[in-house]
């Protein structure tokens, strides 16, 4: 579903990534681990169109990027710290604006199916702006699933909640998971991470230094794991 081979991004004369290469596979759910300026964002930002390979070959559900930008957005689904909601329109209002732009038939059934899925459907006539962090939060993920998609990408989504707000987005995680799709997460909560994901890949000075699945980890724990990957 995804696959990365050799991808370089560079800013001016400074390597963020340095011949990165990455595969994940229908259905996988991979948590994307590491320090601060590893570049996970970055990465993500390239994988979601927002950002250009400078070298490098990027395939998404597909296609190629940049080269086909378009078609794999239509299979894209992005979630960040930011919802990217419009705050003065209701739960409602939002998500018939994107399903509108991706041309969604049936669109107040699958409005309704979304909003239950993401525990919302009681809300939806409310103003975004009356919406606490982790409701904007459940809101984003409702609005990066509206049109079905099969690869979801999901930068930092608990950065900014509290406990209550991150276990209520835990579950609507899982379910996203459940229904098949493809997930790549970046995250520095390495529990939250080790209980969701089946993968672990660490990035570091820009490329993969190590990556585990679930059973690997049976014998040690993520933390264990993040830390060796780091030192080695």
């Amino acid at each position: 579903m995804i696959e990365v081979k050799k991808l370089v991004k560079r800013f001016g004369l400074k390597s963020i990534l340095r011949g990165l290469d990455f595969s994940v596979q229908s259905g996988e759910f991979v948590a994307l681990l590491g320090p601060n300026g590893a570049g996970k964002t970055t990465f993500l930002r390239i994988l979601a169109t927002l950002s250009r390979p400078s070298l490098g070959q990027v395939k998404v559900a597909g296609h190629y990027l940049p080269q086909e930008a378009a078609q794999v957005r239509a299979k894209l689904g992005v979630v960040s710290h930011m919802p990217l909601l419009y705050p003065d329109l209701t739960a409602e209002e939002n998500l018939q604006f994107y399903a509108r732009m991706y041309g969604i038939e049936g669109m107040d059934a699958r409005i309704t199916e979304v909003l239950g899925m993401v525990g919302l459907e009681h809300r939806r006539k409310d103003l975004i702006r009356t919406f606490s962090r982790g409701m904007q939060q459940r809101l984003a993920i409702g609005r990066a699933v509206i049109h079905d998609p099969e690869v979801m990408l999901f930068d930092e989504p608990y950065t900014g909640l509290d406990q209550d707000a991150s276990e209520m987005l835990d579950d609507v995680l899982r379910s996203v998971a459940a229904e098949g799709r493809t997930v790549v997460m970046t995250s520095h909560d390495l529990a939250r991470a080790e209980d969701l994901a089946t993968r672990f890949d660490i990035l570091s000075r820009g490329v993969i230094t190590a990556s585990a699945t679930r059973a690997d980890l049976k014998q040690t724990n993520l933390l264990s794991f993040y830390k060796q990957s780091l030192e080695d």
